[in-house]
């Protein structure tokens, strides 16, 4: 199975609205850090599912932070690298309102 499939696509984030210009490894809105589930594999549109995917944490890995969201629809869970252009805001509310969860 193929790991990753680059595409380069915008769109209108279904949460917060905001046109999101893609750069082939956007997968998630710069804005509210929301993401939908389309892909089975990173980039493979294959998913059936196409329910909203909540930012639930974002947690420090080196230089950057990595960003797990849910699946409201079937609960499944993914990881994905924070991009330079992510609201820096939202990471961090991300990061301290879920910091007593882990004990951080």
């Amino acid at each position: 199975m193929k790991r990753f499939t680059r595409r380069v696509e915008d769109f209108i984030c279904a949460h917060c609205g905001a046109h999101v210009r893609g750069n082939g490894y956007t997968n998630h809105c710069p804005n509210c850090l929301w993401s939908r589930h389309v892909d089975n594999a990173p980039g493979d549109r294959m998913a059936n599912c196409g329910g909203m995917m909540r930012p639930v944490v974002a947690e420090k890995s080196g230089d950057t932070f990595i960003i797990t969201h849910k699946c409201l629809q079937c609960g499944k869970t993914v990881r994905q690298h924070a991009a330079d252009n992510d609201n820096t805001d939202e990471i961090i509310k991300l990061s301290v309102d879920n910091s007593f969860i882990f004990g951080k």
